[in-house]
């Protein structure tokens, strides 16, 4: 599995300005809106909070990995973003998030939409990943780095 396959190159955000959760996640959905305008940022945005809701996706380690189902989608669509100053995200080990990977997937794809989620879950692990991620430095070089994974 690529991830460049679901990731469009406008949507690798290497600069967030937002400070808190939901703040971020408004960031990306409307920049996922931007792009793709089948997706509803506001029906986009009410679903990672709900889910958001049942429990952080703020996995550790500077990671956050939001994700939800929307019926309006035709396949799996990913959001890329970086927060240099990081976010407090209600992550599990309490430390603010700077690496977001936001997943949004059709409804009736769940077995797709799991493996996307494991195999960021995966790569997020490896510290040199994340140490090439936040050091990127600009649009590009973060795109040239996912395309390689």
């Amino acid at each position: 599995m690529r991830l460049d396959e679901y990731i469009d190159k406008e949507l690798v955000l290497p600069d967030l300005y937002s400070t808190s959760k939901s703040e971020v996640l408004r960031e990306m959905t409307e920049a996922l809106a931007a792009c793709h305008p089948n997706v509803d940022a506001a029906q986009a945005l009410a679903v990672l909070l709900d889910r958001e809701g049942l429990g952080t996706t703020g996995i550790g380690e500077g990671v956050a990995i939001p994700h939800g189902k929307l019926a309006s989608l035709t396949r799996v669509i990913l959001c890329v973003g970086r927060s240099r100053k990081g976010v407090e995200f209600d992550s599990l080990d309490f430390k603010p998030c700077t690496i977001f990977f936001l997943v949004l997937a059709p409804e009736q794809m769940t077995g797709i939409h799991l493996r996307i989620l494991a195999h960021i879950s995966r790569l997020l692990k490896d510290e040199s990943f994340r140490k090439d991620f936040f050091d990127a430095e600009d649009r590009d070089a973060l795109y040239a780095l996912l395309q390689s994974f």
